[in-house]
């Protein structure tokens, strides 16, 4: 899924959430996107650096690392779409 420009920016393709309550603290996710995830230190579940990652390579790693998480704790959905402003002409 291609991301989309938006004043001259790329923004999100995709959206993510996580349940650390569901987390069992395999580090799959920090391992394969560590732009996106990490570990927390204390309990070892995953933290969310970045819910929104640009399209292209961080956003292709958190979609491989929601795949690979053994507690299917990290959910991956298309981000909305939103109609760009008008430009004045």
């Amino acid at each position: 899924m291609a991301g989309r420009e938006v004043a001259g920016r790329e923004v999100a393709a995709i959206v993510l959430r996580v349940d650390r309550d569901r987390c069992a603290g395999s580090g799959m996710c920090a391992l394969t996107a560590p732009e996106v995830f990490d570990q927390d230190t204390g309990d070892g579940r995953v933290l969310l650096l970045d819910a929104r990652p640009p399209a292209g390579p961080a956003a292709t790693a958190a979609r491989e690392a929601a795949g690979l998480c053994p507690a299917g704790a990290i959910a991956v959905r298309a981000a909305p779409v939103r109609a760009a402003p008008a430009r004045d002409r």
